[in-house]
């Protein structure tokens, strides 16, 4: 029966030890759900959170690419408008002759291809300006104002639980078919020298040039929430994985001086063992 339970006593230590130096060289409490499963369990659910952080966060950097393109489109479109009104003024002048103002017209025409160039811009392959038919391009024909697309259905991203911001601009108040239409009116009035059709086209392009003004800073209005949600995720993402390091993170410290005490009693129960385990009667008869 002392030969039994020490036996059994040192089998039960070296399982104490077993575990403790597991715990060391994994640096968690368990590697099982048998080991602990109410810390499995909730491993588990914070996993899930950290995923689910993780996820937002790609969201969000798909975001930042969209708004961030879109912001840099406007303001290239602000400058080839800017340029434009200069033309315009210039060509307005009374001194210039026909030829001049032809010649002015084609500067129009380029600054207009180049407002087409930027209305089909993408990101990663997917057209940004044109609502949630991000496979076809906005404007196929800078002649023709009736090809411009009338898509503009917002494209929202979940950036958090339960929250959705529009990445893209609402697209009917910049690359529109009243703008190519003021484009090619503007191009063909400075061909013709038909000044009091400049004067109108001039003033339509001035009221376009507000709409993408205000536009621009409801983008950045949008730009700045995200701003602020990304942050939280940030913060939410800290958190998460400061209470999962808890819950299945081994205190390093407390089991080192577990192991050192564990192996000291071990040492003393092999000692003790060495003596019960003493030859018995039958092993001098053998």
């Amino acid at each position: 029966m002392l030969s039994q339970n020490s036996l059994r006593q040192l089998s039960t230590s070296y399982g104490k030890l077993g575990k403790l130096q597991e715990q060391l060289s994994t640096g968690k409490k368990i590697s099982r759900p048998s080991d602990d499963p109410v810390v499995a369990m909730k491993g588990m659910y914070y996993r899930t959170n950290l995923t689910e952080l993780e996820q937002y966060k790609r969201n969000l950097s798909e975001s930042y690419a969209w708004m961030e393109n879109s912001e840099a489109a406007l303001d290239h479109v602000q400058s080839v408008m800017h340029r434009a009104r200069e033309l315009m003024v210039q060509g307005g002048t009374d001194t210039l002759s026909p030829e001049d103002r032809k010649a002015i017209a084609v500067e129009i025409e380029q600054l207009k291809e180049d407002f087409v160039q930027v209305s089909n811009t993408q990101v990663a392959g997917r057209y940004i300006f044109n609502g949630t038919a991000i496979d076809k391009p906005r404007i196929t024909d800078s002649i023709d104002p009736s090809s411009v697309s009338t898509e503009n259905s917002p494209f929202t991203i979940e950036v958090s639980r339960g929250i959705k911001l529009q990445a893209n601009i609402n697209v009917d108040n910049v690359f529109n078919k009243e703008m190519m239409e003021v484009w090619n009116g503007i191009q063909t009035a400075l061909e013709t020298s038909d000044m009091d059709s400049l004067k109108e086209f001039a003033g339509r392009f001035d009221q376009q040039t507000d709409l993408i003004s205000a536009e621009r800073s409801e983008l950045g209005a949008r730009y700045n929430r995200l701003e602020m949600v990304d942050n939280r995720i940030g913060y939410q993402e800290v958190v998460a994985t400061r209470i999962l390091s808890d819950n299945e993170d081994a205190d390093i410290e407390r089991v080192i001086m577990d192991l050192t005490s564990q192996e000291s009693v071990h040492r003393a129960s092999l000692g003790v063992g060495a003596r019960i385990l003493q030859p018995s009667l039958m092993d001098f008869l053998r």
